[in-house]
């Protein structure tokens, strides 16, 4: 499966951007999908997860209440709605499906990845 993500861009602290992740190829499988991050100087870390139905949803306690994970199988495009955005947040944010039932929060997990989408939080 192909992924690419967009609408990573430049906000103010306390802001919303919403990522959006379109996958293609291998249509009628079923993946977990999750976004994940690097900021600088710093190892990639777990973001958020949604699981292949929807209905099982994981999040890093950093994101927790301010970013929503979301899924529209039917135009095979992954979402993440980041509010209240802090500055700590900054980094360059993946998507990633991994082949399986079950949510993974390590990005050793997943299976495919997109090319990644700068998100820059000004304070």
């Amino acid at each position: 499966v192909q992924l690419q993500a967009s609408g990573g861009g430049l906000v103010q602290a306390g802001g919303s951007l919403r990522l959006s992740c379109a996958a293609s190829g291998r249509s009628g499988r079923r993946y977990v999908m999750g976004w994940f991050r690097q900021a600088p100087g710093k190892e990639r870390e777990f973001v958020a997860a949604i699981s292949w139905s929807g209905g099982d949803r994981s999040y890093a306690e950093s994101v927790k209440g301010r970013f929503t994970i979301s899924r529209d199988d039917a135009k095979n495009t992954l979402s993440l709605q980041m509010n209240s955005l802090k500055s700590e947040d900054t980094a360059v944010y993946y998507c990633a499906a991994r082949v399986s039932m079950v949510v993974g929060t390590t990005q050793n997990q997943y299976d495919f990845w997109g090319q990644g989408t700068q998100v820059t939080v000004s304070s």
